[in-house]
């Protein structure tokens, strides 16, 4: 039997088994049966007519229009009269015919004869049939069958054979699967453009952590959550829960050495894959993919591009896919149209998405519709996210409804969530229970909870178990915690180590913590030689880098910094600014302030207001100020109250500020009882 050319090939899509009877054949050449349209319009007609033309060809014994007409019928549903003629084309070896016999044999359970037909089919050429076989041989279970009938689909340049062994090869995690998934993509097969995509972007992300490995190892730190190890109020965030430990703001992360560009390559690596899988993104969601269109959307969300993120969210949302809905709400309330936002969440919530309902509790919290929030907490519980459990710790915890919020954490925390984990063990400390809150923390911290592993650097700290108390705070830091970081910068520089201290206190002091500044300020400080006066018509330099972290310290309020910029203001002359610092820590209670800023006072002329400032530094402490007290109250006449100050400058010291007053006290005393 000799087959001639395809004119009809097998239409499919879908689950070959579940969906076979949906299957319409149609001509390779682009020639053959098409749908109807409604009834008596102008296509129905066009195809009466040639349907008619057909049968009057084929019951004159055309083969070509025995297998037209028996592809019109089949596609119709008629399969009766589709299979007398497709049966009779084949007998003249027609392989279209074949293929398409093939596919009614299959959509009325005859499988194996279905096979054979399309096995004639397949060996004289029919990449559709071949197609077809290979699906059937993958269903029967043998997949080396199933894998050659399906290659050779593929190798002809059928989209549906290239898609069908992309996915064969993918389930035996084979990694020639990409390439014919570019094959069947690049002829407009919508699920390959998506797999595609996906498969792109997951090499993507993998650069990308690959590029911070490189560069965490270059600079010997890294990112990651900082943050204190207390349970804190949350905010909604994009996971639509409320988080209960804060992003760490300092990184750590210094610029690449020259001729190490691991990091960087890697870097480029990642975004021209995730450029390119937005392409195939774009060209599924064109074609109506709803999970394409949402991926689609959130690669431009991450870029920036946000309106046109939001168009896409938007496309997926309308066609029913709810994490699309939950995105738009995020992005409609980062925009500042909260009601918007939440018409979205309550749509993708009420479709079972959990992040949704976070975000609805989340929102609701806010408002202080605690009830409500609750509520939407517990809907996201019951739709598998565990994050509705921890954000109802948080929620009961904020009420002071303690034992709620630990029956809360504890669900939370068995599910695996680690900063319910490490919530429930702050709890326990609370609650004086360190011997229940270390297994707690422990499990957080193993799990990846950068609060966590501080948390037992403070818990060992607290047993003077400060070797291992190291160990978590070197942990903490290496993933970017800011006070982890201090803490193990004060342990190096306790043991002597200044050149790790100076790394740790940097990474700190970046992150926003003003004891680290001051610290490696003080550090920078005691390198240096003492800057002597400036020659004749040189100028000092204004700021050293020293004096930069001493500022930014004394600018997040810390007391000790704001004294030694005063100083150092006043060193340079600039003794208005010098006031300014230490008036702001006076007035924050440092005594050292306070009394430095009566010594500018009194230059002034302002004894007066000098003498409040050293009152409340004398009152606080400080010996200096209690002996500058007594100085002035002798000038003034006022012994017994010079005596009186005396008495506390001796007591407060130090010991050369307690000799002088001894010495002043027992001049007063004869000036009294002469």
């Amino acid at each position: 039997m000799d087959f001639m050319g395809d004119r009809a090939t097998l239409l499919e899509t879908g689950r070959f088994a579940q969906r076979q009877a949906e299957n319409a054949a149609v001509a390779d050449n682009s020639t053959g049966a098409t749908g109807a349209t409604a009834a008596g319009g102008p296509t129905e007609s066009a195809d009466a007519e040639t349907e008619a033309r057909h049968r009057r060809a084929a019951d004159g014994g055309d083969v070509a229009s025995m297998s037209v007409l028996g592809a019109l019928l089949l596609r119709r549903g008629d399969l009766d009269a589709a299979e007398k003629y497709l049966r009779a084309a084949t007998a003249e070896g027609d392989r279209a015919a074949a293929n398409n016999l093939g596919v009614l044999l299959h959509q009325r359970g005859y499988t194996d004869e279905a096979a054979g037909w399309w096995r004639v089919a397949a060996v004289a050429g029919s990449a559709a049939a071949a197609h077809a076989l290979g699906r059937h041989y993958r269903e029967q279970g043998d997949e080396p069958a199933a894998e050659y009938w399906l290659r050779q689909s593929a190798e002809q340049g059928h989209a549906l054979g290239a898609y069908a062994l992309a996915d064969l090869l993918e389930h035996r995690s084979d990694v020639g699967s990409e390439r014919w998934l570019r094959a069947a993509a690049e002829q407009g097969h919508r699920e390959a453009s998506y797999r595609l995509a996906r498969a792109l972007e997951r090499r993507a992300r993998q650069a990308a952590r690959t590029g911070n490995t490189v560069r965490a190892v270059i600079t010997g730190a890294g990112n990651g959550n900082g943050g204190g190890g207390g349970n804190r109020n949350g905010h909604p965030n994009r996971n639509g829960h409320a988080n209960g430990a804060a992003d760490g703001a300092g990184s750590g992360v210094r610029d690449v050495p020259p001729g190490v560009d691991g990091a960087a390559d890697a870097a480029d690596a990642g975004q021209s894959l995730l450029a390119e899988a937005a392409q195939w993104y774009r060209q599924a969601a064109a074609r109506g993919h709803r999970r394409a269109a949402l991926h689609l959307g959130a690669i431009l969300e991450s870029r920036g591009e946000l309106k046109e993120a939001g168009r896409w969210y938007l496309t997926s949302a309308k066609d029913g896919e709810a994490r699309a809905a939950c995105a738009l709400g995020f992005l409609l309330r980062d925009a500042g149209d909260e009601e918007s936002a939440a018409v979205w969440w309550l749509r993708a919530a009420q479709d079972g998405d959990g992040n949704a309902a976070n975000a609805l509790g989340a929102l609701h919290a806010a408002r202080g519709e605690q009830q409500t929030a609750e509520r939407w907490y517990r809907a996201a519980m019951d739709a598998g996210d565990v994050n509705g459990a921890y954000n109802l710790g948080l929620l009961c915890a904020a009420q002071d409804r303690t034992a709620q919020a630990e029956q809360w954490y504890r669900r939370a925390a068995y599910a695996g969530h680690r900063e319910a984990a490490n919530a429930l063990a702050v709890l326990l400390l609370q609650a004086a229970d360190p011997t229940g809150a270390e297994p707690w923390f422990s499990k957080a911290a193993e799990a990846g909870s950068v609060d966590a592993a501080f948390n037992l650097g403070i818990l060992y700290a607290g047993r003077d178990d400060d070797r291992t108390a190291l160990v978590w705070y070197e942990r903490a830091a290496a993933a970017g915690h800011t006070e982890a970081a201090l803490q193990v910068g004060i342990a190096c520089l306790r043991d002597g180590d200044e050149q790790a201290a100076e790394r740790h206190l940097r990474c700190a002091a970046g992150g926003g913590s003003a004891e680290a500044a001051f610290r490696l300020a003080t550090a920078l400080d005691a390198r240096q030689p003492p800057q002597g006066a400036p020659a004749l018509g040189e100028t000092r330099p204004e700021k050293t880098e020293c004096e930069q972290w001493y500022e930014r310290a004394a600018e997040h309020g810390h007391r000790r910094a704001q004294v030694r910029v005063g100083m150092l203001a006043a060193g340079r002359g600039d003794m208005t600014d010098a006031a300014r610092w230490y008036r702001a820590a006076a007035e924050s209670g440092s005594r050292n302030g306070a009394f430095n800023l009566g010594l500018l006072l009194a230059r002034e002329g302002s004894e007066r207001e000098a003498a409040l400032w050293w009152s409340r530094a004398a009152k606080a402490g400080h010996g200096r100020a209690a002996l500058r007290l007594a100085l002035l109250a002798a000038r003034r006449g006022e012994l017994a109250e010079g005596q009186r100050w005396c008495a506390r400058a001796v007591e407060l010291g130090p010991s050369e500020v307690s000799e002088r007053a001894a010495r002043l006290r027992e001049a007063l005393h004869q000036e009294l009882t002469a």
